[in-house]
């Protein structure tokens, strides 16, 4: 006989449903990933990556994860049942990467990108970290180079993922260095369901 799989919890589903509703612009593409395995009883991940053909090579790229945990159990750390975590990074030129304010620019960005979205949260926390890199020997040939990465995590307080996942893929854009949006959004597709 086959197995049959539970089905979600219905708070998890309706958050599932509204992180497949969200939008980003049509420079990041956005596509669902297999979730960590052991970090909740339920979870869904998202890959995006700014499309670097859509950009002629004229700008830095920029790439990062969103991942929604479910436990019923609400954690006392979380504050709920429901945690995101997620991480952005991108290359930068070396002039920005020294510059000391970097950092909480990073952070600021976030903040105002969900913001900006109507993501309503608590207990955010999370670290940005500037990366100077030098090259030597065979890798000298490539020069000096700066990174941002940003590792984030925050309780949402309602079930609107939307605005959370639209305010992270803006907050990539923002650290690939892409003007502010214009018209044009894509949607996410669904491939795959959450782990359940």
């Amino acid at each position: 006989m086959p197995e049959t799989q539970e089905p979600l919890p219905p708070e998890f589903a309706a958050a599932l449903a509204a992180i497949r509703r969200a939008h980003t612009r049509t420079d990041l593409v956005l596509s669902e990933i297999p979730a960590p395995g052991k970090l909740a009883p339920h979870a869904v991940a998202l890959s995006a990556d700014v499309a670097p053909s859509r950009h002629g090579g004229n700008s830095d790229l920029g790439t990062g994860r969103f991942i929604l945990l479910y436990d019923p159990e609400e954690p006392e750390a979380w504050g709920g049942a429901l945690r995101v975590v997620c991480f952005a990074q991108a290359p930068l030129e070396t002039e920005i990467g020294v510059d000391p304010f970097l950092a909480e620019v990073a952070w600021a960005w976030l903040i105002d990108a969900l913001d900006s979205h109507g993501a309503r949260y608590t207990a955010a926390s999370g670290t940005a970290t500037k990366i100077i890199s030098s090259g030597f020997g065979e890798l000298a040939k490539q020069g000096d180079g700066a990174q941002i990465e940003l590792r984030a995590s925050w309780t949402p307080v309602d079930h609107n993922l939307t605005a959370h996942v639209e305010g992270w893929g803006e907050l990539i854009c923002m650290l690939a260095g892409l003007p502010p949006i214009g018209e044009g959004v894509s949607m996410l597709s669904a491939r795959r369901t959450g782990r359940g």
